[in-house]
C-alpha cells in the first residue's frame, strides 16, 4: 500500500472538485488514506465507485461489442453462403446458355443437312426427270428414223421412183435431228434456269 502525501492529496482532491477526475484502475488498490483522514477515505471510496461502474460500462461495452462481432462474423458466414450460390447459379446460367448455343448450332447444321439433302433430292428428280424425256425422245427419233430408212429401202426394192422419197427421207433426218438438239437445248436450259433460280 501506498500512503499518499499531503500534497498529493490536496492534487488529487483539487482535481476531483474542479475537473471531475478522480483516480482509477489498479493504481487506486494501492492508495492508502491517512489516518483519521475522513474527506480522503469519502474520495478513496467515490473513486472505487466510479471505477465499478467505469469498469461494468467497459465490460458491457465489451459484451456488446462481441454479441455484435458474433452477429457480423454470422452475417459474413451468411453472405459468404449467398455468394457461393450466387456463383453456382451464374456458372449454371453460363452452362445452360453454353448447352442452349450448342443445340442452335446442332439445329442450324441438322437445318443445313436437311435443305442440302431437299436440293439434291430435287437435283436427283431433275436428272431422272430429264433422263426419261431424252430416252423417249430419242426412241422415237431413232423409231422414226428406222420407219422412214425401212420405208425408203423398200421403195428401192421394189424398183419405185426414190427420188421423191429420198429427198423426203433426208429432209426426215434433218427434221428429226433438229428437234433433238431443240429438246435437249430446251431441257438444258431448264435445268440452267430452275439452278439459277435456286
Amino acid at each position: 500500500m501506498i500512503e499518499v502525501t499531503e500534497h498529493t492529496r490536496n492534487v488529487l482532491l483539487e482535481v476531483a472538485k474542479t475537473k471531475k477526475i478522480y483516480v482509477e484502475g489498479n493504481f487506486l488498490k494501492l492508495l492508502k488514506a491517512p489516518k483519521g483522514d475522513k474527506e480522503f477515505e469519502e474520495y478513496l471510496t467515490l473513486c472505487k465507485e466510479k471505477d465499478k461502474t467505469t469498469r461494468r460500462k467497459r465490460l458491457e461495452v465489451t459484451k456488446q461489442v462481441q454479441t455484435q462481432n458474433k452477429e457480423l462474423v454470422a452475417k459474413q458466414e451468411e453472405t459468404d453462403a449467398l455468394m457461393v450460390e450466387l456463383q453456382e447459379a451464374l456458372e449454371s446460367a453460363k452452362n445452360a446458355e453454353w448447352e442452349a448455343e450448342k443445340l442452335r448450332d446442332e439445329a442450324e447444321k441438322a437445318k443445313e443437312k436437311a435443305l442440302e439433302d431437299l436440293d439434291l433430292m430435287q437435283k436427283r428428280s431433275q436428272f431422272e426427270l430429264i433422263g426419261t424425256i431424252v430416252r423417249v425422245a430419242l426412241v422415237i427419233i431413232i423409231g422414226v428414223g428406222i420407219v422412214t430408212t425401212i420405208m425408203y429401202g423398200l421403195a428401192m426394192l421394189s424398183g419405185q421412183d426414190t427420188q421423191i422419197i429420198g429427198s423426203t427421207w433426208s429432209n426426215m433426218f434433218g427434221i428429226l435431228l433438229t428437234n433433238a438438239f431443240s429438246i435437249v437445248g430446251t431441257i438444258m436450259g431448264v435445268k440452267y434456269a430452275s439452278e439459277k433460280d435456286s
